[in-house]
């Protein structure tokens, strides 16, 4: 019974340390990073750094880090975003 209580709690204790780990991973891979809502899926800030600047510029914003705008504002800047891309692929045909 003992033995038994023993592997219950090391299974237990295998299966929470992998979670840990994984989310920990996640979380970290992810930290700093741009996120697109539109897109779906994360920039690195080299990406995306000269595009936000653009933006900023294009729309009189003062510089301030991408991840502490509201998120309206972020929302704002991949909608303009997503159209710049649309705008450089008609300029490319």
């Amino acid at each position: 019974m003992f033995l038994k209580r023993k592997m219950q709690a090391a299974a237990a204790a295998v299966v929470l340390g992998a979670m840990m780990l994984a989310t920990g991973c996640t979380v970290q891979a992810h930290a700093g990073y741009y996120y697109d809502p539109y897109g779906h899926r994360y920039y690195a800030p080299a990406e995306q750094d000269t595009y936000v600047l653009q933006w900023e510029n294009e729309t009189h914003r003062n510089h301030e880090d991408f991840n502490h705008r509201s998120k309206a504002e972020r929302n704002e800047y991949w909608k303009w975003r997503h159209q710049h891309d649309h705008d450089h692929d008609h300029d490319q045909h």
